[in-house]
């Protein structure tokens, strides 16, 4: 046995083939012909993120290494690369075989642009930023949240202005440069005809241009769960685009019964959403929060109760304080309604005669903290208590039922006040 492997391995290692195989040169390297790198690539540009299929064409070479041109790289004869934004990308393929390594010179690869597309314009805000990011949110008129039949007929329809807090105030965000979709319920989903558990929720999309029955492309959502708009499953998580405009994109998918929801969004702008809650589309009237403790403080902004911490306990506003009536209208109309007295502060304040009054109001961004100021523009008029300090009123929080106020400019004395809807 002995004598026999040892004939068998002689012959094996005097074969031509593994003499080829393991042979050097003096300078003790692997030999073979230098790799010659090559490489074809593919566009699909049917959708967004658009991908591109790379094939190694490359001889005498089995190692490869891939330089996207965005910064990443990757391995592998063929290969499929996503580029999220639109661009040209210098790719180069690295391969090394036995012979060494080549390379191909950086080759320009042409990622196209879908902002041509209305629908993907509007989606990502292409008007303004070359397809960076937008966030939508519901809109006010009649018919923002709709349900159809097969055929498109109506079934349901919400009427303007009617949607619950906890869903007028969803944000739903698409992103041009990374395909990221980002829904956020600031609190509460509504669903099933209550407002529920929040269901905020992020993951990814794909946008088809050619998609969809009117022409202007589809969103496919690609996280299971997610939705836009009602918290509804849509068959294949894809919504069609309805229409695109600057100022309005309406949304329409299938669910596994044949029937549709449609929601029509808007983009969204803290101004005119805060106008939205202040004014109810129309007019709304607001009183002094009487339940709750310290309904009115006194200080600076950074220490809001450093003069006057307010009244300890609820229910200790003077009763011709506490019936006051504080009325703001779409057409930005602000009026006061003392009922019989005002309270007029002082050291002590005293209930006197009622200063009932109306002005015409500006609401504009916030200067300092808050979502939105309005400033009133005639001299004596005042919410709350008459010795704010100035005309100028943040709105530090708001929803349907409560508002934040503080009076006066941020660098100076302000008044926080606590209000809630008639």
């Amino acid at each position: 046995m002995k004598n026999t492997w040892n004939k068998a391995a002689w012959v094996l290692l005097a074969s031509p083939l593994f003499l080829a195989a393991c042979k050097k040169n003096d300078t003790g390297s692997l030999e073979g012909g230098a790799p010659a790198a090559s490489f074809t690539s593919t566009v699909n540009s049917s959708q967004y993120p658009v991908t591109v299929t790379f094939t190694d064409n490359s001889t005498n070479g089995f190692i490869n290494e891939w330089e996207f041109g965005d910064g990443t790289t990757g391995t592998g004869k063929t290969v499929t690369h996503t580029y999220n934004q639109a661009g040209t990308y210098q790719v180069r393929l690295v391969e090394s075989g036995r012979g060494g390594t080549g390379s191909t010179p950086q080759t320009a690869v042409v990622i196209p642009s879908l902002c041509g597309n209305a629908g993907f314009s509007t989606l990502v805000n292409c008007q303004s930023n070359a397809a960076g990011a937008r966030v939508f949110t519901y809109s006010n008129a009649e018919g923002a949240v709709k349900r159809l039949d097969a055929n498109n007929n109506v079934i349901s329809s919400s009427a303007a202005n009617s949607l619950t807090s906890c869903q007028a105030d969803d944000q739903f965000t698409f992103s041009g440069t990374s395909a990221s979709y980002t829904y956020e319920s600031n609190g509460g989903t509504y669903a099933s005809g209550t407002c529920g558990t929040s269901q905020s929720s992020s993951g990814s999309f794909v946008f088809k241009p050619t998609g969809g029955a009117s022409g202007l492309g589809q969103i496919i959502l690609q996280k299971a769960g997610t939705f836009i708009g009602e918290p509804v499953a849509v068959n294949n998580l894809t919504y069609d685009v309805i229409e695109a405009t600057a100022t309005t994109l309406r949304l329409r998918g299938t669910l596994a019964d044949g029937t549709k929801t449609e929601v029509t969004l808007v983009p969204f702008d803290a101004v005119t959403r805060v106008k939205q809650l202040l004014t109810n589309g129309t007019q709304k009237t607001w009183l002094l929060d009487q339940a709750s403790a310290a309904p009115i403080i006194v200080g600076t902004e950074s220490n809001p109760s450093q003069y006057y911490a307010g009244n300890p306990a609820a229910g200790q506003l003077p009763a011709c304080q506490a019936d006051d009536e504080f009325t703001f209208s779409a057409s930005n109309v602000y009026t006061y309604d003392a009922k019989a007295e005002t309270f007029v502060a002082g050291s002590p304040g005293s209930c006197q005669a009622p200063r009932s009054d109306s002005t015409p109001f500006t609401l504009t961004a916030a200067d300092g903290a808050g979502l939105a100021q309005f400033v009133l523009g005639k001299a004596g008029t005042f919410i709350g208590i008459t010795d704010a300090p100035d005309l100028t009123y943040r709105i530090l929080a708001i929803t349907d039922k409560t508002m934040l106020l503080r009076a006066g400019k941020s660098t100076g004395t302000v008044f926080t006040m606590k209000l809630v809807a008639k």
